[in-house]
């Protein structure tokens, strides 16, 4: 009988044990990228409502919102996470929060689109300063966006988003 005295692998048991490896690596990445989302989801709900309560101690000590305004989108009336709008809102917050940005935060866009922002709302629809609306966008959306009834009796919700706030003037 012929033994061979060379000890290693066939080249077919490299190629399974490299297949199987990637199977295993390319498993990892998905729950990793997962985990990922769900983190940011996470991190988007707590900011929303630290920002939600900064706004009502706002609210009870000036009886009215801050104005929002200057975001490039979705218009100048907003104010957006991903333009120097938010710092405007920084400043009318100052002492009740330092302003989270989306953990993703693009720098153009809005919520609404395709982009991962913070958009704040407050202004007109029958009670000036007297009602907020927050827009922001879930990765894995794993709730259902409330909307908001503003004043005039209209209601918002932005599809694909999470549209919430606050009408302290229809109260």
């Amino acid at each position: 009988m012929f033994k061979n005295k060379n000890k290693g692998f066939t080249i077919i048991e490299l190629i399974v044990v490299i297949a199987i490896i990637g199977v295993l690596a390319g498993i990892v990445a998905v729950n990793v990228n997962n985990y990922l989302k769900k983190s940011r989801d996470a991190r988007r709900k707590t900011d929303i409502s630290q920002l939600m309560a900064a706004l009502e101690l706002y609210y009870i000590e000036r009886g009215e919102y801050p104005i929002s305004g200057g975001a490039s989108s979705p218009n100048s009336l907003w104010s957006n996470s991903g333009d120097t709008s938010w710092n405007t809102l920084q400043t009318a917050l100052n002492g009740y929060i330092t302003l989270p940005k989306d953990p993703i935060n693009n720098t153009t866009g809005w919520a609404g689109g395709e982009q991962y922002n913070y958009d704040y709302y407050s202004r007109n629809y029958g009670c000036q300063q007297q009602w907020y609306m927050l827009v922001y966008k879930l990765e894995n959306p794993d709730i259902i966006s409330p909307g908001v009834r503003p004043c005039n009796g209209s209601f918002q919700n932005y599809p694909g988003t999470i549209t919430i706030g606050k009408c302290a003037g229809c109260q």
